[in-house]
């Protein structure tokens, strides 16, 4: 449409000329925008990776690269509509699988995301995070939280797979990613793990406390024994948090990190909320309903639970699910809604 024959506004110019003058201005107007104000119904949509798909391409990342080269071996497990953008795997979070070949090094950095590591296939290896040795077996979670360093080291003698677990998305969009290579320094001291072995009990530090957990590895056989003897939470599975056993509170400040089981035949309360969350299938069977999509799961799946959505889960076999989340971050914001069954 020319000038001419575009509809005049009450200024007796062309509203396309107007438009025009805004855009040189760096203007744009909000009415012509997506993020107009509306009412939003239900929320993004899930992403499944499936186990049986991507451990044969897990074997093609081992044979064309390697740590020296690219720092770190990872295949990124991305959701290319998720509204955290590229690399994400849901808002606010990403996730991905990153493998380690006996006698590898990857060599030390730190970041200010905070990470976790939890083991999926193998062992022998090592993360070494502020110069504490984190030893890694399948099941294990191992945290490095932003600004640690850290290095992995494997001295086993058969590949170890882990998921890779990052709060990116949330500092690329503060702005607040930043890198620094090793080699390593400046690193505090850090007490040992036996100092926080006793329930219950913790020791008075010297220094001011962190703001992550002091432990950095939690390992499989202590945090499955604690999810089965819970008792069921009120939709109706078992679940644990891991905790930084000083406060309380997350093992890290925008991560939170738990632990559920469903038991075989059950099926969840419905919930939704505000939070996001990646599912990494320990062990069993199931199905998880995310507003209107099933994912079918089975063990070493991964697969998103976007924040705004109806989510129920049901077990066809007792099953154990870790989970990674923004729910303490948002509540630290006062951002967190939740909703379980018809609650209010």
């Amino acid at each position: 449409m020319s000038a001419a024959d575009a509809p005049m506004t009450s200024s007796g110019r062309p509203y396309d000329e107007i438009s025009r003058d805004w855009r040189a201005a760096n203007l744009r107007p909000l009415w012509e925008s997506a993020l107009a104000h509306k009412v939003r119904e239900g929320g993004p949509a899930p992403h499944h990776w499936k186990w049986k798909v991507v451990r044969p391409l897990i074997d093609d990342a081992m044979k064309v690269t390697n740590p020296a080269a690219v720092e770190r071996r990872v295949l990124t497990l991305t959701d290319p509509d998720a509204v955290g953008g590229p690399g994400s795997t849901s808002t606010n979070l990403a996730t991905g699988f990153q493998i380690l070949l006996p006698g590898e090094k990857a060599r030390p950095h730190r970041h200010t995301m905070n990470a976790l590591r939890f083991v999926v296939e193998g062992k022998g290896a090592s993360t070494v995070v502020d110069g504490k040795d984190c030893p890694m077996e399948e099941g294990d979670l191992v945290i490095t939280p932003g600004w640690t360093w850290h290095e992995h080291i494997h001295r086993g003698s058969a590949p170890i797979i882990w998921l890779d677990a990052l709060d990116a998305p949330l500092h690329r969009y503060f702005g607040t990613d930043v890198f620094e290579p090793g080699p390593a320094h400046d690193m505090p001291d850090v007490a040992e793990d036996a100092a926080f072995a006793f329930p219950n009990i913790v020791p008075e530090l010297g220094e001011p406390a962190t703001p992550y957990s002091p432990v950095f590895r939690y390992p499989w056989g202590a945090a499955s024994a604690a999810v089965r003897a819970a008792p069921k939470w009120k939709d109706g599975s078992r679940r644990v948090r891991y905790v930084n056993p000083v406060n309380g509170g997350p093992t890290m400040p925008l991560m939170d990190c738990y632990l559920v089981q469903i038991d075989r035949g059950t099926e969840t309360v419905r919930f939704r909320t505000t939070a996001n969350a990646v599912c990494f299938v320990c062990d069993g069977r199931g199905t998880t309903k995310v507003g209107e999509d099933a994912i079918a799961w089975e063990t070493r799946d991964v697969f998103s639970l976007p924040h705004g959505n109806w989510i129920t889960h049901k077990a066809d076999e007792t099953a154990t699910l870790f989970l990674v989340t923004d729910r303490d971050a948002l509540r630290r914001l006062d951002l967190l809604k939740e909703q379980y069954g018809n609650e209010f």
